[in-house]
Formats: C-alpha cells, structure tokens, sequence
C-alpha cells in the first residue's frame, strides 16, 4: 500500500454554507473541517477523487494523515465521513488533529480470526454473532494500530467473548474498559444455529396418519 494513500492535498476554505458545499460538490472537491488539540477549527477542500480512493482502504480510517494545508503540513485522524445515500460519493469529512506526545481517542476495526476453524461452528453448527465491528482505543499516534484481532478458536457453543477478553497491542488501551467493568462490553457470542425443536419433529410425526393397508 502506497504512503501517498495517507498524504492529502487540502486547501482553506472561506465560502462557507450549503450553497457553497454544492458547488464545490459539483467540482469534484469535498468539503471538511479540521479541529482538535484546542485550536480553532478551520474549513478544508479536498479533491474528491483522491478522497475517494483513499477511502477504500480500510487502514485510512485508523491511520495518522498528513494533510497539505497551503503548504504546510498537519497531522490528523478521520473522525467522520458522511457519503451520499446512493451514489459513490463522499460528501464531507471531519479530521481530528494529532499531537505525537499527546493521546488520542479514535475507533479502529475489529478483524475476527478462524471462525471456519472454531470447533464450535465447524463441528457443533454454531455460527459467530458479531455485537461490534469495531472497537474505541486511546493510544499515542505512533502506537495506533490498523486494525484489532478477534481469535475466535477457542470460543466454546454459547460463550462470548468482550473487550476485557481482547488483546491490545502495547500502548493501547480501551475507552469503555477505562470507564468500569459495567462497560466491559460483548464483541462476539457463538450461537447455535436455530432449526426445528426435537418436540417439533416429534409433533409432526404423531400427527402423520398411519398407512392404511390396501
């Protein structure tokens, strides 16, 4: 993957309002906004098409950016993306400032491992239920992972795992984890798979007429 993913050319915006959003929507810019680290939040225009393809990365949601304001460079995390309901366009942003000595809060994916392998779902028909998709660290930006492993192996029929079973890389830890163990919240459970009840199928039998002899 190309470093240039997370590099994006932006410039300062001064027309502000919907109106102004549309056109700049119609000539393939995308408006945003830059705030954070207690400085005043400042309005951005971006190529769309280099958004665009950018976006289509799963790391550039959880990866430090550099953006090229007029030349100089800030570093910033996506803390929003809004899209268009049903064409392929992004239609704002929201960045959140970096500071490399400072922590920062963002959410990063969650990748669930060897489900096909689990005994649980390969041998006894369970299957993964999935409670979230990803997960809310606090980390330095040096230490800010791409993505968190889910090994899902072990995981017996009907248990779940939550985010105190998960394992963070060093330097990291969880927003919900932080606040209390009532907030230790569920990630992945490994249901069994509904199907017909034994009383159900033994209903249906007793109700079937016997043969009558011809």
């Amino acid at each position: 993957m190309s470093d240039g993913i997370f590099t994006l050319d932006a410039e300062v915006r001064t027309d502000l309002g919907k109106g102004a959003s549309r056109r700049l929507r119609h000539d393939d810019k995308v408006p945003a906004v830059l705030y954070g680290l207690g400085k005043e939040a400042v309005s951005l225009t971006l190529s769309h098409n280099k958004v665009f393809q950018a976006q289509e990365f799963e790391a550039f949601y959880s990866h430090v950016l550099t953006l090229n304001i007029d030349g100089k460079k800030v570093e910033a995390v996506i803390k929003d993306m809004q899209r268009h309901p049903f064409k392929p366009r992004v239609t704002h942003l929201d960045f959140l400032r970096v500071d490399a000595k400072q922590a920062l809060q963002t959410n990063v994916p969650l990748h669930f491992l060897n489900e096909e392998k689990a005994e649980s779902i390969k041998t006894l028909g369970g299957h993964a239920e999935h409670h979230m998709v990803d997960v809310e660290i606090s980390c330095l930006p040096a230490d800010l992972p791409e993505f968190i492993e889910v090994d899902v192996a072990a995981v017996e029929l009907g248990q779940t795992l939550h985010l105190s079973d998960l394992v963070l890389p060093e330097g990291v830890t969880s927003v919900d984890l932080a606040k209390g163990e009532d907030h230790d919240l569920a990630v992945v459970t490994v249901k069994t798979t509904k199907g017909p009840s034994v009383e159900s199928e033994e209903a249906d039998t007793d109700g079937e007429e016997a043969p009558t002899a011809e």
